[in-house]
C-alpha cells in the first residue's frame, strides 16, 4: 500500500484524532565538512506556458527578455529540456516529486474528476533539502487541491515552510483575486491587486529574510505568468504594436516575468549571495491559445511542431537555463534531454541531500558544474495525456484527437505519439495510432516515418507499456508520525528510502508541559540502512485537554533532520456520573452519510442535546442517529458497569424505505460483546443491556446488513451508561 511516511508536516490522517499540519520547527542549521564549501542557495523560478520560443535566448524576435537572455548568456541553457507533461498540473506534480505522469499522483488537469492531489508519501524536493537543512519557500501557483490547510496536499505539508499563492488550479487563473494563501491562512488582497506584483515582493522578501541566515534556502518562485487570461496592468512596450490586445498583453506578460527574473538576480547580487546561488528557469509547458493569444504571430514554439496539450515536441520541449557566477561556465549549451522531474536528485546532489530511489529522474548536477559527460542519461523519456479542455490549433496539430488519451516517448533520435481511439489507454496496442519521428533528420516532427521502421515501433511500443503503472506504490522515507488517542499512543517510522546508510539515527518526543512520553521500543540505531526503517512506539500520559501539536523529531550525525508535526488529541475524561452518551464527548465518530446528530455538540448541553428517536410510534429522547457504515467510541475509563439503548432502524428512516437492513455491534477494548440480528424497520428495534465493568474504550457500530446501504439509517435510542 502506497506509504504514509510524512516528513516535516505530520502524517496522513489515518488514524482518530490526527491531522496533518504545516511545519512548525525549524530545521538544523547544514553543517559542511571540515574546509568544505557550504551548500549553495537554490532558486527554481517556473513560468506558466512559456513556450520554447518564447525567450530572446530561444530565438523570440518580437519579445524582448533581456534579463533571462543574459543568464543564459553567462551559464548554460538547455536546448532539449522537457516539461513532465503537456498541461500544467501533472507537469508540477512530477517536477516536485520526480516521477514521470506514468508513476506520479497526478496525471491529469482538473476535469470532472476533481482537482488533483499530492498525498503523504509524494516526497518533493523541498522535503529532500529539508532533511539537509534548507530553509524553504514557494510564492506563486501550487496547483493542487483540495483548497484547504491541514491536509496533506497543502505545500506547507509537503516541505514548504513558508507559502505564500495559489492552492487552487483554477484559482491560479484570477490575476486579481480576492485573497491568497499565505501558509494555511486566506490573505484577503486589497481591491485591484496584481497578483504576480505581490507575489514577486513576498519572494524577495524571502530572500532578504535569509540571505544572511546560516541556514541555506531554496526558494521556488512560480508565478503564473503568461497562462491566459492575457491580463496585466500595462502593455508597455507593446502598446503601440498593431496588434490584438490580447497578444500585447500576452507579450507585456513574458516581458514582466523576465523582469523578476531580473529583480531575484539583482537582489542575489546585493545581498552578496549570487556566487553561492544555482538559478534555475524554466517552463512547466508549451506555449498557449486562450484568450485569443496567437502563438503563430510569436513563433512561441520556435522550430519544432505543437502548443499546450500536444505531446510533439513544441507541447513539451521547453526553455531550461542554468546560472551560477563562477560553478556554471558562461556561454554553453548542453543537448542532453533532461525532463524536468530530473530537478528533484540534481538539487538533491547540488545540496548533498538524501534523495529517494524509486523516482524516475537522474541527476543533471554533473552537467551544471562542466562534467556532462558523467551524467547520468536516461534510457528513454516518457509523456501520457489524458487532457479534455480543447483549444483550436493544438486539437489541429493532433488530427482532432486533442481528447483521446495519447502517449509519447523518446529514445535517442526516436520520438513516438501514438493517440487511443478513446480514453480508454488498456485497449490493445493495434488500436492505437501510431507515429514515429526521426528528431535528428526531423526535429519539427514533419515526416512520420512509422510504416518503414516497423522494429523500432515494436520496441518503443513495449516500453510505453512498461512505463505505466496504475498505481505506483512509494518507498518510505524520510520521518512519519501516527496517532493513536484511543490507545494513548503515536508511532514514529524513520524510513531510509535513499541509496546510502544513515548514521546514529535518533528519535526524541518533546511533549507539552504535564504530559510523560515513554518509548516502548528502541529510539536509536547506530545505522540504519538503505530500506531499512526503525519504528518506535510512544506511551502518552495527557490530562484530558485540548489537542496538542507534537513534533517527534529524527537526526542522524550525518546532519539530517526530520520532522512529523502532527495534532494529537487527548482522550476526554471518562464519566463521573450516570450519563446518556449524548451527553459525553467521544473520542472518534464516522458515520457513513450525515452528521452523528443534528448538532454534534455533545457535553455542552445537559439536556435536550440528541438526536429524538421513535421507534413504533414512541419517541424517545438524547438519541445517536448514524447510517452504515459508522462507529462512535466513548472513554468510559473503567468507570461504568452497565451500558443500555435501544438500537433499530427508526420510524422516520422505515417510512422513507423498507430496504434498510443493518447490524448493531458493541465493542469493549476490542473484545466484541454483542452483535445483533439483521435489523429491518419491520423488526422493530433491539434492546441492548450489558456488563461494561472494567471498560476504557466503548465501540458502537453498525454495519450493512444486504450489501445495500442506501437506506440504513439507523438510530441509538436513550444510550445509557450507569457508572460504578
Amino acid at each position: 500500500m502506497p506509504s504514509r511516511r510524512h516528513f516535516l508536516a505530520g502524517s496522513a490522517a489515518a488514524a482518530a484524532g490526527l491531522v496533518t499540519l504545516p511545519q512548525l520547527a525549524a530545521p538544523a542549521p547544514a553543517s559542511a565538512a571540515e574546509g568544505a564549501a557550504p551548500p549553495p542557495h537554490l532558486v527554481v523560478i517556473l513560468a506558466d506556458d512559456l513556450g520554447y520560443g518564447d525567450l530572446g535566448a530561444y530565438g523570440q524576435k518580437l519579445i524582448t527578455t533581456p534579463h533571462i537572455d543574459r543568464l543564459a548568456a553567462e551559464g548554460l541553457r538547455f536546448t532539449d529540456a522537457y516539461s513532465a507533461a503537456a498541461v500544467c498540473a501533472p507537469s508540477r506534480a512530477a517536477l516536485l516529486t520526480g516521477l514521470h505522469t506514468g508513476h506520479a499522483a497526478v496525471r491529469a488537469n482538473p476535469a470532472a474528476g476533481g482537482q488533483g492531489s499530492l498525498a503523504a508519501g509524494d516526497t518533493t524536493f523541498a522535503e529532500v533539502l529539508r532533511a539537509r537543512g534548507y530553509r524553504t519557500g514557494l510564492f506563486g501557483k501550487w496547483g493542487f487541491g483540495p483548497e484547504a490547510a491541514d491536509q496533506p496536499s497543502h505545500p506547507g505539508a509537503r516541505g514548504f515552510e513558508e507559502f505564500y499563492g495559489y492552492i487552487d488550479h483554477s484559482h491560479a487563473h484570477q490575476y486579481r483575486p480576492a485573497y491568497l494563501w499565505h501558509n494555511d491562512t486566506k490573505e484577503t488582497l486589497p481591491a485591484g491587486t496584481y497578483a504576480p506584483d505581490a507575489i514577486a515582493a513576498r519572494a524577495l522578501g524571502f530572500i532578504d529574510t535569509h540571505a544572511a541566515g546560516p541556514d541555506p534556502f531554496l526558494l521556488l518562485l512560480a508565478p503564473n505568468l503568461p497562462h491566459a487570461p492575457s491580463e496585466i496592468p500595462d502593455a508597455g512596450a507593446y502598446a503601440a504594436r498593431p496588434w490584438t490586445q490580447a497578444n500585447k498583453a500576452h507579450a507585456a506578460q513574458i516581458s514582466l516575468l523576465d523582469a523578476q527574473v531580473g529583480a531575484v538576480v539583482d537582489r542575489l547580487r546585493a545581498r552578496g549571495i549570487a556566487e553561492r546561488t544555482v538559478v534555475l528557469v524554466a517552463s512547466d509547458n508549451g506555449p498557449h491559445e486562450e484568450g485569443g493569444v496567437d502563438p503563430d504571430l510569436f513563433d512561441a514554439n520556435g522550430p519544432l511542431r505543437g502548443y499546450k496539450r500536444n505531446l510533439y515536441e513544441g507541447g513539451v520541449r521547453v526553455p531550461l537555463i542554468a546560472w551560477s557566477p563562477g560553478r556554471i561556465a558562461p556561454g554553453t549549451t548542453s543537448a542532453r534531454p533532461t525532463p524536468l522531474y530530473d530537478l528533484l536528485p540534481t538539487l538533491a546532489e547540488l545540496a548533498a541531500a538524501p534523495a529517494p530511489t524509486d523516482i524516475d529522474g537522474l541527476s543533471a548536477a554533473p552537467v551544471l558544474g562542466g562534467a556532462a559527460a558523467v551524467a547520468p542519461l536516461h534510457g528513454h523519456l516518457y509523456w501520457y495525456r489524458d487532457e479534455q479542455g480543447v483549444t483550436g490549433r493544438a486539437n489541429t496539430q493532433d488530427g482532432g484527437r486533442a481528447k483521446q488519451v495519447a502517449e509519447a516517448i523518446r529514445k535517442d533520435r526516436w520520438k513516438a505519439v501514438r493517440f487511443a481511439p478513446g480514453r480508454d489507454r488498456t485497449v490493445a496496442d493495434s488500436a492505437w495510432a501510431f507515429e514515429l519521428y526521426d528528431l535528428a533528420a526531423d526535429p519539427g516532427e514533419k515526416n512520420d516515418v512509422a510504416a518503414g521502421n516497423p522494429s523500432v515501433v515494436a520496441s518503443l511500443t513495449t516500453l510505453l507499456r512498461a512505463s505505466w503503472t496504475d498505481t505506483y506504490v512509494r518507498r518510505p522515507w524520510g520521518l512519519t508520525a501516527v496517532a493513536d488517542p484511543s490507545a494513548s499512543t503515536l508511532t514514529t517510522t524513520v524510513s531510509n528510502g535513499s541509496a546510502r546508510p544513515w548514521p546514529d539515527v535518533r528519535v526524541t518526543l518533546p511533549v507539552p508541559s504535564g504530559w510523560t512520553a515513554t518509548p516502548t521500543g528502541p529510539a536509536a540505531t547506530a545505522s540504519l540502512a538503505p530500506g531499512q526503517a526503525l519504528t518506535t512506539t510512544w506511551r502518552l500520559s495527557a490530562p484530558p485537554t485540548a489537542p496538542a501539536v507534537l513534533v517527534p523529531q529524527a537526526t542522524t550525525s550525518s546532519s539530517l533532520r526530520f520532522t512529523a508535526a502532527t495534532r494529537f488529541t487527548p482522550l476526554p475524561a471518562p464519566p463521573t456520573r450516570d450519563s446518556h452518551l449524548s451527553d459525553l464527548p467521544w473520542v472518534s465518530a464516522t458515520n457513513g452519510w450525515g452528521p452523528v446528530e443534528i448538532d454534534r455538540s455533545n457535553g455542552k448541553q445537559a439536556a435536550g442535546d440528541g438526536t429524538p428517536i421513535a421507534f413504533g410510534g414512541v419517541t424517545h429522547a438524547k438519541g445517536l442517529g448514524v447510517h452504515a457504515p459508522s462507529e462512535i467510541v466513548y472513554h468510559l475509563g473503567g468507570r461504568a458497569s452497565r451500558f443500555t439503548a435501544l438500537v433499530g432502524i427508526d420510524d422516520f428512516s422505515a417510512n422513507q424505505s423498507p430496504a434498510g437492513a443493518t447490524r448493531a455491534v458493541v465493542r469493549a477494548d476490542g473484545r466484541t460483546l454483542l452483535t445483533t440480528a439483521t435489523l429491518t424497520g419491520a423488526t422493530g428495534p433491539t434492546a441492548i443491556d450489558l456488563d461494561v465493568t472494567g471498560v476504557r474504550l466503548l465501540h458502537l457500530l453498525v454495519e450493512d446488513a444486504n450489501a445495500r446501504s442506501s437506506f440504513d439509517h439507523t438510530s441509538w435510542a436513550r444510550p445509557y451508561v450507569t457508572v460504578v
